[in-house]
């Protein structure tokens, strides 16, 4: 790895507040948070645990405020807020989804660009060693939970974005880039149909995937194979995101931003997820 000393904060352009940080307080469901721990502050979204008393947290998540070469970027940080609030509301009577706090305000005004949920007490799914069968069997149901809302979830492939509770339970976080049916027409039709049901085959097959690497022992190369097989949609996926997921990790080293290989663990300021020894339910999303 390379020396530490020699990489630098992200600039401005590759931080979603820019130059700024998240608010040192914030005023959510009636009640005064203050800043506890910062997450994340990556290209999309800065991500903080803030807490009112002890033992009373919620996450706040503060999207793309920060314009590109002057394009002006706030109407997506509204717009990724609005959604993720949406769908938590959405998701609001399964209990291992945190819920929507409501809106967020600091110095007296609305911060369209933040969402806000429930803390959940635990650490994001890491090792094999963090569950068993019973933590499976739980996912693959809270999976057909949320499909049975006309949704998709999408990120599943990033363990991070689930978070083992105390008890071991899975709760599912950050549902940045999830996919909802339309409520009206022509966006239920045929074809929002159709590519619903693709993404949720999609997050099935994810499901798949992470149960063998856990749990496939018992399985032979075979049965893992045929258990695993990759939808089209998956393999579509992959040709058009890995060279991009490629070419921003060696951008990212050439400004000096992570060191050799690209992995999000080796910048000054890595997301919780991905610290040595984090233990926090962090709820973030993975930037690797």
């Amino acid at each position: 790895m390379a020396d530490q000393a020699k990489l630098r904060r992200r600039p401005a352009l590759f931080r979603a507040l820019g130059r700024d940080e998240p608010p040192e307080t914030v005023s959510v469901d009636g009640a005064t948070f203050r800043l506890h721990t910062l997450l994340k502050h990556d290209s999309w979204a800065a991500t903080a645990i803030y807490e009112a008393a002890p033992g009373e947290k919620i996450i706040c998540k503060f999207n793309r405020m920060q314009s590109i070469f002057g394009l002006p970027m706030s109407w997506l940080g509204r717009r990724l807020a609005s959604r993720e609030a949406g769908f938590l509301r959405r998701l609001g009577d399964i209990e291992l989804v945190p819920p929507d706090r409501g809106p967020v305000h600091a110095d007296g005004r609305l911060l369209a660009n933040a969402a806000a949920r429930t803390y959940i007490p635990g650490e994001p799914f890491k090792r094999a060693e963090q569950v068993d069968k019973a933590f499976f069997e739980t996912l693959e149901w809270l999976l057909a939970a949320v499909h049975e809302r006309d949704m998709a979830y999408v990120d599943l492939h990033k363990r991070e974005n689930i978070i083992v509770d105390l008890d071991g339970r899975p709760h599912l976080i950050d549902f940045q880039v999830s996919v909802a049916l339309s409520r009206r027409r022509p966006g239920n039709g045929a074809v929002g149909s159709w590519l619903l049901a693709k993404l949720q085959d999609m997050d099935r097959y994810h499901y798949r995937k992470h149960y063998v690497r856990c749990l496939g022992g018992a399985m032979s190369p075979e049965e893992a194979e045929a258990f695993i097989a990759a939808p089209a949609l998956i393999r579509i996926h992959r040709r058009l995101t890995v060279p991009l997921r490629g070419l921003r990790r060696r951008l990212l080293v050439a400004l000096g931003i992570r060191a050799k290989g690209g992995m999000a663990h080796t910048e000054l300021e890595p997301e919780d997820a991905f610290r040595p020894g984090a233990s926090e339910g962090s709820g973030n999303r993975a930037d690797s």
